[in-house]
């Protein structure tokens, strides 16, 4: 065991030596403070004028006390200097330590079963390592980046198992960073391999050439794409071209005139593949945008949106035989003359609505309650409906005999006792839940 210090090797038994020869001379070490007093340091009260400006006594004691500085100060500097040459010591002492520790530690871990693993089992345990979140921005403080870090053998498990790399965040940063992020983003999706992807993309600037120049080479693996869109204008399209295999899309903006007509376009030609879509933001569907998307609405068997009138849920499921959920929030009343035709949807399962505009729009449930029939209903969840259409929903439930499970009263919906009571006699079993808390409003995230 070596120390270097100084370029001299010393070895432990020295610096034991040493360390004992210090601990002696320091025990029996003292300063010792000279006598300073003078006849004229007695006297604070002298008269100076007495003094004469050559008195040799005084310019003696000043050279005295002078050369008496001079040794103390070149003590203070051997000393300082002594200090620093065992304060590096003690650095390099504390390094040895570290160092031994994390050896023994290193070789202790060998003993570990974890080491011996089979690659199933560790692929299992590195499934439960990633972090909560599907859509993991690349970090190499957090897995899967991580485990290629810690050794070889967890490296070559971690880099074979394409499903840890099959979701990304992906965020446009500035010109300068984009090569470096853009390289670190290839070498992520490469080891996904043929596996399907699911994207988050962070647009905080208008780099669509940039984004599409990234995943041109994938565009046929992303089955899931996210959009959160930061800026107004954002030219999304050339994002929603060429994904064959996409399954479910979900856009979030803060922009209320996002959905222009190139856009719907480019919606409405989405692939058949398509099941889920969500649309996040301020701004309603009206009949025109519903149009302009179709016939993407035909695959679909989930969507989320806000619309502008209660009568264009009945468009939407017409539009949309194969949906088993819709979740709709009620926006912007647009002043039109509203339809109900009677309508009967056999697939759907999951319904719910929140209304923004309860004053404006209340009034219109009663004829939506009236005109739709769901035989197969099993949840139905209701936020800001007041009037709540009491009689009219009771007809409903009648009409429908659907195998409701839940019903769900949210924020803004009053009903009594009785009232409830009353749809658990024409659905046995029912459960009907009162909860205040669910007070969102659909169709509207928070961008984040």
């Amino acid at each position: 065991m070596h120390l270097n210090i100084e370029r001299t090797t010393v070895n432990a038994s020295s610096i034991c030596d040493v360390i004992g020869t210090l601990q002696n001379i320091l025990a029996h070490s003292r300063v010792i403070i000279p006598d300073l007093e003078t006849p004229y340091s007695l006297f604070p009260n002298i008269d100076h004028s007495a003094i004469g400006r050559g008195d040799k006594s005084i310019s003696d004691i000043i050279t005295e006390r002078q050369q008496q500085l001079d040794v103390v100060v070149q003590e203070i500097s051997g000393l300082e200097s002594v200090m620093d040459r065992m304060k590096n010591l003690h650095q390099q002492l504390l390094k040895k330590k570290d160092e031994i520790i994390q050896s023994m530690n290193l070789h202790r871990g060998l003993l570990s079963a974890l080491w011996r693993l089979p690659p199933e089992i560790l692929s299992l345990i590195f499934v439960r390592c990633l972090p909560e979140t599907e859509h993991l921005l690349p970090s190499p403080m957090l897995a899967p980046v991580l485990l290629t870090r810690i050794c070889r053998r967890w490296r070559e498990v971690a880099i074979g198992m394409s499903s840890l790399w099959c979701g990304a965040l992906i965020v446009d940063n500035s010109h300068k960073e984009w090569q470096r992020a853009a390289s670190c983003y290839n070498t992520w999706f490469e080891r996904s391999r043929d596996l399907p992807l699911s994207l988050v993309l962070k647009c905080f600037k208008n780099y669509t050439t940039h984004l599409r120049s990234l995943l041109e080479p994938r565009m046929s693996k992303i089955s899931s794409l996210h959009i959160i869109i930061f800026l107004n204008p954002f030219d999304a399209n050339l994002l929603l071209n060429d994904l064959l295999v996409l399954q479910e899309l979900t856009i979030t903006t803060s922009d209320p005139l996002w959905c222009t007509p190139s856009f719907a376009q480019s919606i409405s030609r989405l692939p058949s593949t398509l099941r889920r879509l969500r649309v996040a933001g301020p701004s309603a569907f009206n009949f025109d945008r519903i149009t302009s998307c179709n016939p993407v609405w035909a695959h679909l068997t989930h969507v989320e949106i806000a619309i502008c009138q209660p009568n264009l849920i009945l468009q939407l499921l017409q539009l949309g035989p194969n949906l088993s959920s819709l979740e709709i929030g009620l926006g912007f009343y647009d002043e039109v003359p509203l339809a109900f035709e009677p309508f009967m949807h056999a697939n759907l399962q999951f319904f719910r609505v929140s209304n923004a505009s309860p004053m404006r729009m209340g009034n219109l449930f009663p004829d939506l309650f009236n005109a739709l029939t769901l035989p197969n209903l099993r949840i139905l969840e209701a936020r800001y409906i007041r009037p709540w259409p009491h009689e009219e929903f009771k007809t409903f439930l009648a009409r429908s005999s659907c195998p409701l499970e839940s019903l769900i009263f949210g924020t803004g919906v009053t009903t009594t006792d009785e009232q409830r009571g009353e749809y658990i006699v024409l659905v046995p079993f029912l459960d009907v839940v009162v909860d205040h808390r669910r007070s969102g409003y659909f169709g509207y995230r928070r961008l984040r």
